[in-house]
């Protein structure tokens, strides 16, 4: 089996970008309850193709604070590593470079985007 590298990698993810965007196209809008008026995002848990995603307002401090609006996203019970943009769009380390309304359309389009792989935690440094 061939070495993973830098490039290969590289390839991979922008394949996989390139499927989620089609993917995106013919997803369904996302609900009003996708929505929290003044603040984060509800809460959320549910079976979506056939995985647990569940999304939540974090605890206080860490990194994950920082980055994700103070809000914890998992895939089967995994923490997908998640992030507000300025702009209120959300993005994950699955899905870095389609970004999506609300922290539930990103759970979706990572397991969209694995395919029925095992998401990995991903390090925190």
């Amino acid at each position: 089996m061939p070495e993973l590298t830098r490039r290969r990698a590289l390839t991979a993810t922008a394949a996989i970008a390139v499927a989620a965007g089609a993917a995106t196209l013919v997803a369904p809008a996302a609900s009003a309850d996708d929505h929290h008026h003044g603040g984060s995002p509800e809460s959320f848990d549910e079976v979506y193709k056939g995985r647990r995603i569940q999304g939540r307002p974090a605890g206080m401090g860490g990194h994950h604070h920082e980055h994700g609006g103070g809000y914890s996203v998992f895939v089967d019970g995994v923490e997908l590593h998640v992030m507000q943009n300025a702009d209120g769009t959300w993005i994950s380390v699955v899905s870095h470079y389609d970004p999506v309304p609300t922290p539930r359309a990103a759970a979706r389009a990572a397991v969209d985007e694995l395919q029925g792989a095992k998401l990995l935690p991903f390090p925190a440094n």
